[in-house]
């Protein structure tokens, strides 16, 4: 059995933020979204004694948090090789449950430093958990170093949705430093590595929105729209390029369709936000 084999592997990835403030003229959406673990790349079956430790381990995240990351901590401490990997995996995704970033991040980095060159995939998950972790810390320069070696470690394994979400994480760093053409160039390598990712399309499209080419942002969220079509935070995004671009009734439409198919989610709140912030619709002559 390979090394990578016996881990089970969880993602962090940052998500939308569908609780932003008013109608903005350039949107902190790309900015302020804290790591959460994700599936992205679906979790190995438990095949040995490493791996169902860590099975058991990951088991106690969503009750209690605090048991996992003692009991990874102890074992990280007793154990050595692979043992002591999958305790610093699990003491990582511990410690971003309780959101102690600096230990996620220690944890993360432990786990890859540790992990064998000749398993570049295993180095670049355990790297892009890190860079997610230094994003929840808001340390974006140290992010972006962490993904862009998650970055090389993807590259070297042929790992392209791995590289595509390490592309993604450091294109926040990028804008959360002021570096937008920088962060357009890795969305730009990330949907051309995951095409069918609707995240890349979304971000793409919310950073052209922001960098006023509202021409550009209107044909990657259709794009993003094509692949996730009743993803709510498109819908939220495509009002607001709409609004921008001075298509009202479009706005009005794309918000109404939010609130229409998921009425009690967090972007319906805020697409009745922005339809109250609008006031009512111009009736027809």
């Amino acid at each position: 059995m390979s090394f990578s084999s016996a881990l089970i592997i969880m993602l962090l990835q940052v998500g939308p933020n569908p609780n932003a403030g008013g109608i903005p003229d350039a949107s902190d959406d790309l900015r302020g979204r804290p790591p959460r673990v994700s599936n992205e790349i679906g979790p190995a079956q438990p095949t040995d004694s490493i791996s169902i430790w860590l099975a058991d381990c990951l088991d106690q995240l969503d009750n209690d948090p605090s048991r996992a990351h003692t009991l990874a901590q102890i074992r990280r401490n007793d154990t050595e090789g692979a043992e002591r990997i999958v305790a610093n995996h699990c003491l990582g995704l511990a410690a971003t449950e309780l959101g102690l970033w600096d230990d996620a991040r220690t944890a993360f980095l432990a786990a890859r430093d540790e992990t064998p060159a000749d398993e570049p995939r295993a180095r670049s998950r355990f790297g892009t958990m890190a860079g997610n972790a230094a994003l929840g810390q808001g340390m974006w320069s140290d992010a972006l170093s962490i993904l862009q070696q998650a970055k090389r470690d993807a590259r070297a394994a042929s790992a392209g949705t791995l590289e595509a979400i390490a592309a993604r994480d450091a294109a926040r760093a990028l804008v959360e430093i002021d570096q937008e053409e920088s962060a357009l160039q890795e969305l730009e390598a990330a949907t051309s590595l995951n095409p069918q990712n609707s995240e890349g399309w979304l971000l793409t499209a919310t950073l052209l929105r922001r960098m006023e080419r509202l021409t550009d942002a209107q044909s990657a969220i259709e794009r993003a729209a094509e692949i996730s079509p009743l993803d709510p935070q498109i819908g939220l995004e495509a009002g607001l390029i709409a609004v921008l671009d001075g298509r009202e009734e479009t706005a009005r439409a794309s918000w109404q369709s939010v609130i229409d198919t998921q009425p009690d989610s967090p972007q319906a709140k805020a697409a009745r936000g922005y339809l109250g912030q609008l006031g009512p619709a111009t009736p027809a002559p």
